[in-house]
Protein backbone atom coordinates (compact mmCIF):
# COMPACT_ATOMS: atom_id res chain seq x y z
CA UNK A 1 0.00 0.00 0.00
CA UNK A 2 1.58 3.76 -0.86
CA UNK A 3 2.30 6.43 1.58
CA UNK A 4 2.88 9.87 1.10
CA UNK A 5 5.28 11.71 3.27
CA UNK A 6 4.30 15.30 3.15
CA UNK A 7 5.41 19.22 3.78
CA UNK A 8 2.80 21.42 4.70
CA UNK A 9 2.66 25.10 5.57
CA UNK A 10 0.72 28.14 6.44
CA UNK A 11 0.61 31.46 3.91
CA UNK A 12 3.47 33.03 5.39
CA UNK A 13 5.93 30.16 5.82
CA UNK A 14 6.44 30.28 9.21
CA UNK A 15 5.15 26.94 10.26
CA UNK A 16 6.34 23.63 8.48
CA UNK A 17 4.68 20.25 9.15
CA UNK A 18 5.49 16.72 8.66
CA UNK A 19 2.88 14.19 7.92
CA UNK A 20 2.89 10.79 7.25
CA UNK A 21 -0.66 9.35 5.43
CA UNK A 22 -1.97 7.19 3.07
CA UNK A 23 -4.32 9.22 1.17
CA UNK A 24 -2.86 12.54 0.33
CA UNK A 25 -6.41 14.50 -0.82
CA UNK A 26 -8.41 12.98 2.22
CA UNK A 27 -5.59 14.30 4.18
CA UNK A 28 -5.41 17.51 2.35
CA UNK A 29 -9.24 18.04 2.43
CA UNK A 30 -9.15 17.43 6.63
CA UNK A 31 -6.62 20.16 6.80
CA UNK A 32 -8.64 22.57 4.65
CA UNK A 33 -12.22 21.26 7.09
CA UNK A 34 -10.19 22.24 10.28
CA UNK A 35 -7.92 24.72 10.13
CA UNK A 36 -7.31 25.58 13.84
CA UNK A 37 -7.60 22.14 15.02
CA UNK A 38 -3.77 21.72 15.23
CA UNK A 39 -2.80 25.41 15.13
CA UNK A 40 -4.19 29.03 15.54
CA UNK A 41 -5.83 30.90 13.27
CA UNK A 42 -2.92 32.69 12.06
CA UNK A 43 -0.75 29.76 11.41
CA UNK A 44 -3.65 27.93 9.23
CA UNK A 45 -1.68 24.86 7.23
CA UNK A 46 -3.16 25.02 3.71
CA UNK A 47 -0.10 24.91 1.15
CA UNK A 48 1.29 21.37 0.67
CA UNK A 49 4.75 22.08 -0.86
CA UNK A 50 6.47 19.24 -0.85
CA UNK A 51 5.33 15.35 -0.77
CA UNK A 52 7.15 12.52 -1.70
CA UNK A 53 5.34 8.66 -2.92
CA UNK A 54 6.67 6.02 -0.94
CA UNK A 55 5.28 1.83 -1.84
CA UNK A 56 5.68 0.13 1.52
CA UNK A 57 4.44 0.92 4.70
CA UNK A 58 8.44 0.17 6.74
CA UNK A 59 10.08 2.77 3.87
CA UNK A 60 7.50 5.21 3.97
CA UNK A 61 7.61 5.25 8.73
CA UNK A 62 11.26 5.08 8.45
CA UNK A 63 11.33 8.04 5.94
CA UNK A 64 8.93 9.85 7.93
CA UNK A 65 11.46 9.46 11.17
CA UNK A 66 14.22 10.80 8.95
CA UNK A 67 12.71 13.93 8.13
CA UNK A 68 11.29 14.62 11.21
CA UNK A 69 14.51 15.23 12.66
CA UNK A 70 15.41 17.36 10.27
CA UNK A 71 16.07 21.11 11.07
CA UNK A 72 14.09 23.61 9.29
CA UNK A 73 16.90 25.00 6.98
CA UNK A 74 17.42 20.82 5.61
CA UNK A 75 13.43 20.85 4.98
CA UNK A 76 13.86 24.47 3.43
CA UNK A 77 16.08 22.40 1.17
CA UNK A 78 14.58 19.63 0.36
CA UNK A 79 11.24 21.86 -0.36
CA UNK A 80 13.38 23.86 -2.48
CA UNK A 81 15.18 21.17 -4.96
CA UNK A 82 11.60 20.00 -6.32
CA UNK A 83 9.32 23.26 -5.78
CA UNK A 84 11.60 26.38 -5.43
CA UNK A 85 9.24 28.62 -5.47
CA UNK A 86 6.59 27.20 -2.89
CA UNK A 87 3.99 27.28 -5.17
CA UNK A 88 0.52 25.24 -3.38
CA UNK A 89 0.79 21.74 -4.88
CA UNK A 90 -2.53 20.91 -3.75
CA UNK A 91 -4.10 22.86 -7.16
CA UNK A 92 -2.14 20.24 -9.25
CA UNK A 93 -3.22 16.98 -6.97
CA UNK A 94 -6.98 18.31 -7.52
CA UNK A 95 -6.09 18.58 -11.38
CA UNK A 96 -4.70 15.27 -11.79
CA UNK A 97 -7.83 13.31 -9.81
CA UNK A 98 -10.58 15.13 -12.19
CA UNK A 99 -8.69 14.51 -15.39
CA UNK A 100 -9.18 10.85 -14.38
CA UNK A 101 -12.20 10.36 -13.12
CA UNK A 102 -13.57 13.12 -16.49
CA UNK A 103 -15.39 10.77 -18.29
CA UNK A 104 -14.94 9.84 -22.04
CA UNK A 105 -15.54 12.76 -24.44
CA UNK A 106 -15.81 11.19 -27.21
CA UNK A 107 -17.53 7.70 -27.44
CA UNK A 108 -15.09 4.79 -28.54
CA UNK A 109 -14.77 3.64 -32.56
CA UNK A 110 -15.97 0.44 -31.72
CA UNK A 111 -19.57 1.39 -30.00
CA UNK A 112 -19.66 3.93 -32.60
CA UNK A 113 -19.62 0.70 -34.80
CA UNK A 114 -22.10 -1.11 -32.80
CA UNK A 115 -23.85 2.15 -33.25
CA UNK A 116 -24.00 1.86 -37.00
CA UNK A 117 -26.38 -0.79 -37.72
CA UNK A 118 -27.15 -1.53 -41.57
Amino acid sequence: MKRFIYLITDRNRNTLHVGLCSDLLKTLKFYSEMPTLFFDSAQQLNRLVYFEEINTEEQAMARFQTVSTYTRPQKEKMIRSVNPDWVDLTIGLNYETTVRMRPQLRPSVSAMRRAVTF
